[in-house]
């Protein structure tokens, strides 16, 4: 029997795809200007975000590599036999499945749609060594230049269907949010609480968005010493009175993440909590009001930096106070380049979608100890930026009786 390396099958219609025909095709002229202006007749895509941003095809990789060749005319994913027909159903363009029978199909499959350029556009930030090898000896590529940073620039600033999009998931991640306060109790567990959150989410998602594909949303919700770090993972810890608590949930559409982010208590809180998470949510405001076009992400740090130095506090600051939003998760995707960070310089302009997230980690053993974390979604406007995010913060609101 003659097994071929890969082919091609239509498997069923085209899916509803999370953005319109004319969306994509506004992406992909984007793409094809960098690579005019770097002289590249293709780009090989290999990350999950760049692949989903330009395709609509968000990929499982479970180990196998996945592709989204883009020349002057085609868009055409690459997509491992195991995913039957999916992949093809899910993306804009052409698809090619390759298979498993002989080691490098994948590369074959590519070369095939790469043809003889000998310049290829790559995601440096992603691709393997393994993977470069590859394409050196199998598709015979004479120069490789990366385009990650410049298709990163251009996903910065977000569409009006993608913030349409963002301000559902800002939405849904208030919901869950709710669901998880109100599952709060002494005796229930971190895991118990979590789950109460991504539910109500995942069945909003379900109602509001019926023809998505339902995967990736998620909570982390955690209490006392396991809210030192913003992404700790939930426990089977029983909540009892006095404990810290942080909330975060995660709803996930179509690799669009969004996040809601609050400091709580459970019972009475003692003094210096209070005045630490006061601070903390007093820098949140004033990191609220300096987000708006033409500042930088460095200057808006420099301003809260000088604030909690201020308050005796800036020792205990964790990361970043914001970052983008778009295709992103916590295991693929980040818009580096749009983070309020020291060494950030990238300008605010309309279009964009940050957050406002400043964090306190206050050691063990010292008085308020735990992390203190407010998180909201900012869109940023021609003269100001809106906030989506609806969940109130501080201890007026997130203080849970007992």
């Amino acid at each position: 029997m003659d097994r071929p390396d890969f082919f091609v099958r239509a498997n069923g219609e085209k899916a509803p795809l999370p953005f319109s025909a004319a969306e994509y095709a506004r992406r992909l002229a984007a793409l094809r200007r960098i690579m005019a202006a770097r002289d590249v007749p293709v780009v090989v895509l290999t990350s999950m975000h760049n692949i989903a941003y330009h395709s609509g095809f968000l990929y499982c990789a479970f180990g196998r590599p996945y592709a989204c060749v883009v020349t002057a005319e085609e868009c055409t994913t690459v997509s491992a036999n195991i995913d039957g027909g999916q992949p093809g159903r899910r993306s804009v363009g052409e698809n090619v499945i390759y298979t498993d029978w002989r080691r490098d199909n994948f590369w074959r499959a590519v070369r095939e749609l790469v043809g003889d350029a000998g310049r290829i556009g790559i995601e440096a930030d992603h691709l393997t060594l393994a993977a470069r090898d590859a394409l050196v000896d199998v598709l015979g590529a004479r120069e490789l230049v990366d385009i990650a940073p410049d298709a990163m620039l251009a996903r910065m600033v977000k569409s009006e269907e993608e913030i349409a999009l963002i301000r559902e998931g800002a939405r849904i991640a208030d919901l869950g949010g709710e669901a998880v306060r109100d599952a709060i109790r002494p005796g229930a567990r971190e895991i118990d609480v979590a789950m109460a959150g991504r539910d109500a989410m995942e069945l909003e998602i379900a109602r509001s968005f019926p023809d998505s594909e339902l995967r990736d949303t998620w909570v982390w919700f955690q209490s006392g010493l396991n809210t030192d770090g913003a992404h700790n993972p939930v426990t089977a810890r029983e909540l009892r009175a006095g404990d810290l608590l942080s909330l975060n949930t995660f709803p996930m559409i179509s690799g669009y993440y969004t996040a809601l982010e609050r400091t709580l208590f459970l019972g009475e809180p003692d003094a210096e909590t209070l005045r630490i998470w006061r601070a903390n949510v007093a820098a949140h405001e004033l990191g609220l009001s300096l987000i708006r076009p033409g500042v930088t992400c460095s200057g808006i740090c420099a301003e809260l930096n000088r604030f909690l130095e201020g308050e005796g506090l800036l020792q205990y600051r964790s990361f970043g106070y914001g970052h983008s939003f778009g295709v992103l998760s916590h295991y693929y995707g980040r818009e580096a380049g749009l983070e309020l960070r020291e060494d950030i310089d990238t300008v605010l302009e309309p279009g964009m979608v940050v957050s406002m997230e400043p964090m306190l980690w206050v050691p063990e053993g010292t008085p308020g100890a735990g992390g203190y974390r407010e998180h909201d979604i900012l869109v940023v406007g021609e003269s100001g930026a809106e906030n989506i995010t609806g969940f109130p913060y501080g201890p007026e609101a997130n203080v849970i009786g007992v």
